[in-house]
């Protein structure tokens, strides 16, 4: 009698994890022709401190920084599920300006991906600025967003091509204070090309279907930008970085390594 007690626990048991496992929408045999949405939140902070405009935050070699305007462009956005199929957003409608502006209250800035496939994908990759396959589409080629770039001043006015970051304000070291601060890291045509990409792996799987829509919490952190894979100091002339040969690469290089994925929802 015991061990058919036993027995019967274990099949109850199974039975209950089954069920479980399709309620929560993630065990589904055919996805063939499903579609979802997928959010990216971009959530800029310095450090492990939130980002606000007007505070001060200090970086290496006793200097500190304060911005009133950040944004960046991110682009080529796409998803790896488990079985190592990538999805990637439709081109025309995969480039995006994230202004610290259009942050919510918590300083997250939404950016909404429709008619993801759905899958169990498990990172993404994106690009930093604008590729050289985009850039040779021209003006035409380029649809709204061209305009909106130059609306946002993340073109370059006096060379052609894309502001990728844009960061402006003060900095102050140990010998002056409130000196202006202006950096403007992209591409000039194809002679200077510091189009970056990226990969991050999930924490946890997100699952794309038609009845969910998961959140992906990115994480942005602005001090490496300076303090990224190199120092670089704001009296040494990386105070106004534009578009020169060789400190834009460095800058570039840097913001490549400021993101992380935080955690992800899947509601």
């Amino acid at each position: 009698m015991k061990l058919f007690k036993y027995t019967f626990a274990l099949l109850a048991c199974a039975v209950i994890t089954a069920c479980s496992s399709d309620d929560d929408g993630i065990q589904e045999d055919d996805l063939t022709g499903q579609s979802g949405t997928l959010t990216l939140k971009y959530d800029n902070g310095v450090g492990d401190q939130d980002f606000i405009f007007g505070t001060s935050y200090s970086k290496s070699g006793s200097e500190s920084f304060t911005l009133e305007n950040l944004k960046y462009i991110i682009s080529n956005v796409r998803f790896t599920d488990t079985n190592g199929t990538v999805f990637e957003y439709p081109t025309e409608d995969n480039v995006f300006i994230i202004d610290e502006l259009d942050g919510n209250n918590a300083g997250e800035i939404y950016v909404s991906l429709d008619n993801v496939d759905a899958a169990d994908y498990v990172s993404i990759t994106f690009g930093i600025g604008i590729d050289q396959d985009r850039f040779a589409l021209g003006a035409e080629g380029q649809g709204d967003f061209l305009d909106l770039a130059d609306a946002e001043g993340m073109m370059w006015s006096w060379a052609s091509g894309y502001k990728f970051i844009r960061l402006d304000g003060t900095y102050s070291s140990s010998t002056m204070t409130d000196q202006p601060l202006n950096i403007h890291m992209g591409s000039v045509g194809t002679a200077l090309d510091n189009y970056k990409e990226v990969t991050l792996d999930f924490p946890n799987t997100v699952f794309v279907r038609a009845d969910k829509a998961p959140e992906v919490h990115i994480k942005a952190d602005i001090a490496k930008v300076f303090d990224g894979a190199t120092s670089v100091n704001f009296t040494d002339g990386y105070d106004q970085v534009h578009t020169d040969a060789n400190e834009t690469p460095i800058i570039a290089t840097n913001i490549a390594t400021m993101f992380e994925v935080h955690h992800v929802h899947n509601d």
